[in-house]
Order: C-alpha cells, then sequence, then structure tokens
C-alpha cells in the first residue's frame, strides 16, 4: 500500500490547536508557530546554538546520542536537511524558536514511522537554560497537533528513560497515557537502559482540553 501525501488540517480538527498556526510551502514546513515559540526546519546557520545543547552533558543524560561533537552536531543538521527531500516526506526535525527573541532554544522532531498504520513518534531536546519554563510542554503539544490535523496520523508515541521525570510529566501533561514498561530494551552509552512507552490516538486527542 503506498502512502497518500499528508492531508492539510480543516478548521474542525483545528479547533483545540489553542494558538497554533502552520506555513508550510509544498511538503517543506516553513513554520509552526505557537504563542511563545516557532518549530521550523534546521538551517546549516544554527549548528552553533543546537551545538550548545548538543553537547551538554546534563542535557544529553538520557538520550541515546550525545554528548556531540562539533562534526556530530553539523553531520545531524546535513542529515535534517537532506531529509526534506523525501517523498512523501515522514521526517520533520525542526529547530525550536523562541518568537520574541528568535533565539533557538531547542529541537524537536516528529516522525513517520509507520505510514501504513498511520503511526508516527515525536521528541523534543532544550538547552538546559530554557528548563521549566513550559517550553518543552508546548513545544510537544504543537507535534501532536501537527501530527494529527496536518499528518493525518491516527497513533502517536513517545519514549522515555524513567529516570527522565521531567519529561515523564510532560507527556503525561499532554495527554500521553503510558502503555509499557520495557526491560533492558536499549544498548546506550554502555550499558542496558529500560523506556518508558506513551501513546495517545487521534480520538483521544480530539477529547481534550489542553
Amino acid at each position: 500500500m503506498s502512502w497518500n501525501l499528508p492531508k492539510r488540517a480543516t478548521k474542525t480538527q483545528n479547533r483545540r490547536d489553542c494558538c497554533l498556526k502552520l506555513k508550510t510551502k509544498g511538503e517543506s514546513v516553513e513554520v509552526i508557530q505557537t504563542s511563545r515559540l516557532l518549530l521550523r526546519d534546521l538551517q546549516e546557520s544554527d549548528w552553533q546554538a543546537v551545538h550548545a545543547y548538543a553537547s551538554d552533558p546534563e542535557v544529553v543524560r538520557y538520550m541515546e546520542w550525545g554528548p556531540n561533537t562539533e562534526a556530530e552536531t553539523t553531520n545531524f543538521i546535513q542529515q535534517s536537511i537532506a531529509g526534506r527531500n523525501e517523498e512523501p516526506r515522514r521526517n520533520y526535525t525542526l529547530a525550536v524558536v523562541l518568537k520574541a527573541e528568535n533565539q533557538l532554544i531547542g529541537g524537536c522532531g516528529i516522525h513517520v514511522s509507520a505510514p501504513d498504520s498511520r503511526e508516527g513518534w515525536i521528541g523534543y531536546c532544550l538547552n538546559r537554560r530554557f528548563w521549566g519554563q513550559g517550553y518543552a510542554t508546548e513545544t510537544a503539544k504543537a507535534l501532536l497537533a501537527f501530527g494529527f490535523g496536518h499528518l493525518n496520523l491516527h497513533r502517536i508515541f513517545a519514549t522515555c528513560d524513567p529516570g527522565n521525570i521531567g519529561s515523564v510529566r510532560i507527556l503525561e501533561k499532554i495527554g500521553m497515557q503510558r502503555e509499557r514498561h520495557l526491560r533492558e530494551s536499549k544498548w546506550a552509552k554502555g550499558k542496558w537502559r529500560d523506556s518508558l512507552l506513551y501513546a495517545i490516538l487521534d480520538y483521544e486527542w480530539k477529547r481534550l482540553e489542553i
């Protein structure tokens, strides 16, 4: 079965997007706009701001990657830019930018992992100077709105380390349900690590008031 191009969000689908606004050019995301943030495609000129958080051991403590070298960060951005040429596009790796200051404070993404099943997953990572201010929650909400409203996904999931209490709180705050505790499911940074699986379905998202 082939995957149809993503459907644009209808007015009905957008009724719960809060202040999210979406501008696209073809299937390339120009900007996803929330009350305080812009989520946009990464650019080569972003590498220093991206490297500021990707090289921070505390930021990447629970990630499978990092801390990055400059070469690794540069390669990541180049791969993200190249991925925009997919037809149809399945990977949206985006910069998280403070709207008022035009300052890049992190990265996020939504990835269509099973097109035939209309399933995808989300992730996010912010510079720790901007933790605790609700930016990650705002980012995650916007990704769900984009995934369900624009990509027409049926199920969106996310995983996190059980020790990452901040991320657990974010996933639960945006309405995702814990489905499973996967024991020693990942080999990362020299050891086996557990993982929590969270997910939300399209009709569950439509019922939420978040």
